[in-house]
């Protein structure tokens, strides 16, 4: 009797099985009202934010803003603008999220600067080079030279506020930002002088 290779059965059963993503395919149009009428107020209607201690999202990978959404939601994140987040990602459902997190993904970061110029050459050492006396290591190993990021492993931090990225990193030191442990333990060998020096460097990326 004549035997079907298993890599041919294989195949077959992935081309006649639905794509699993299919169903929970994102709907950017229904995401840009959900931006225009939830978002927009903090984070601007295309996700370039204008105030400071509020991150933009333009261009963000949108795994990682689903992930962001969900633990406000679930009160696993907690800092800064906690409160406000909780009160609004509570109105979201799964799909919504996913929705407005498309959208912006699709939005263009507008590029930034440096606020201090003077720091540059600081930051710009800790994040291509880390600070190894303390252990501490270069921020582009998971956020990328450009600070492009990692899709759905690591954010894009490119041309985010410093003002946002200080307060952040200084959370993640205390323990007031505690939904990610990497980020604890490196923060927490980090002096305020270094974080808002890598924190100028990250803004003027792009």
């Amino acid at each position: 009797m004549r035997r079907t290779p298993v890599a041919a059965i294989f195949a077959a059963l992935i081309l006649s099985t639905p794509f699993a993503g299919a169903a929970t395919k994102a709907d950017v149009t229904k995401g840009k009202v959900i931006a225009e009428q939830v978002c927009a107020a903090c984070h601007g209607i295309d996700g370039n934010s204008v105030i400071p201690a509020n991150p933009s999202l333009a261009g963000q990978h949108p795994d990682y803003l689903v992930k962001q959404l969900q633990e406000f939601k679930a009160g696993k994140r907690k800092n800064g603008q906690a409160a406000v987040m909780l009160g609004f990602a509570s109105t979201l459902s799964d799909a919504d999220m996913r929705n407005v997190a498309a959208y912006f993904a699709q939005q263009q970061p507008k590029e930034r600067g440096a606020a201090n110029k003077d720091l540059i050459a600081a930051g710009k050492k800790i994040y291509r080079g880390g600070i190894a006396s303390k252990n501490v290591p270069a921020c582009m190993a998971c956020h990328g030279p450009n600070g492009a990021g990692i899709p759905s492993q690591y954010p894009r931090m490119s041309s985010q506020h410093a003002g946002y990225v200080a307060e952040q990193l200084k959370a993640f030191r205390t323990g007031e930002r505690s939904n990610n442990q990497p980020m604890m333990d490196i923060a927490a060998r980090m002096s305020d002088t270094e974080i808002k020096a890598v924190a100028e460097y990250i803004q003027s990326l792009h």
